[in-house]
């Protein structure tokens, strides 16, 4: 699996002019879900992020967790997050899993994350076309990939 993750101030995620999720001060995940990606994977990157201590201390140092925050999640679907440019340049997306498995634990990832930080997370709608807004705090990005474990 592979997650953007943004520290924001609020996103929300639009589906044919109607909100369907909207946070305040947390992540937006963009989570892609590849074809060798198991139960494991989401279980450690739902575990992974309820961690990653980014958000400012008193001090001002990126010392605090979005569980010290209580902070909110909103998770989209990205398959493109598994795009490969080897050749041409039209991306390909061989390795990003199929619609059954991908969505299987794209909902298993927001059951763990939803776990892990102990409240509902809001989500777009898996393989619908979405109008994702987000004010990016910091800015603060982070690329975790569970293949990768740097």
């Amino acid at each position: 699996m592979k997650a953007v993750i943004q520290r924001v101030s609020s996103a929300q995620v639009d589906i044919e002019q109607n909100t369907v999720g909207k946070i305040g001060p947390g992540f937006l995940i963009l989570l892609g879900v590849g074809d060798t990606d198991t139960e494991e994977d989401s279980k450690w990157l739902a575990s992974k992020i309820s961690q990653l201590r980014v958000f400012s201390d008193e001090e001002g140092k990126m010392n605090k967790s979005i569980l010290d925050l209580k902070g909110e999640a909103l998770v989209i679907s990205q398959f493109t997050l598994h795009a490969k440019y080897k050749k041409g340049t039209r991306p390909s997306f061989i390795h990003a899993a199929k619609p059954e498995l991908a969505t299987r634990l794209y909902e298993h990832f927001k059951t763990e994350l939803s776990i892990q930080l102990g409240k509902p997370i809001a989500s777009g709608e898996f393989g619908a076309d979405m109008q994702v807004s987000l004010v990016n705090d910091g800015p603060v990005t982070l690329c975790l990939d569970t293949k990768n474990k740097e």
